[in-house]
């Protein structure tokens, strides 16, 4: 029963989460053997940012104060919290991709 539970803890620790938040940015993996084209970040439905490409195993991060409105209103962190991260894209083939993070309302 040990065994299983140690077993458990490992495989779970070797694997990161591809939507991440650290100290005011955004982290972004694509952790498949694919490249993702148009690739857009989207925060709080509402605030948007992205790349052209994100390799295969490739690793994109980019500050909230990036991120800002159709209307040009930027990502202010001091007013408000992160609680959900879309991340839309297209693999090599044509395929959608989305990776949704939906975490409590944490000051970033």
């Amino acid at each position: 029963m040990v065994i299983f539970v140690v077993a458990v803890i490992v495989s779970s620790c070797g694997r990161r989460d591809p939507i991440r938040l650290e100290d005011g940015t955004i982290i972004v993996e694509n952790q498949t053997s694919r490249p993702w084209r148009n690739v857009v970040i989207t925060v709080n439905d509402h605030f948007r940012g992205g790349a052209q490409l994100l390799a295969a195993g490739g690793r994109m991060t980019a500050p909230l104060s990036g991120f800002q409105t159709a209307y040009g209103q930027r990502y202010d962190r001091a007013r408000q919290s992160v609680y959900k991260v879309e991340v839309t894209a297209t693999d090599q083939n044509g395929k959608p991709v989305t990776l949704t993070w939906n975490g409590k309302r944490v000051p970033q």
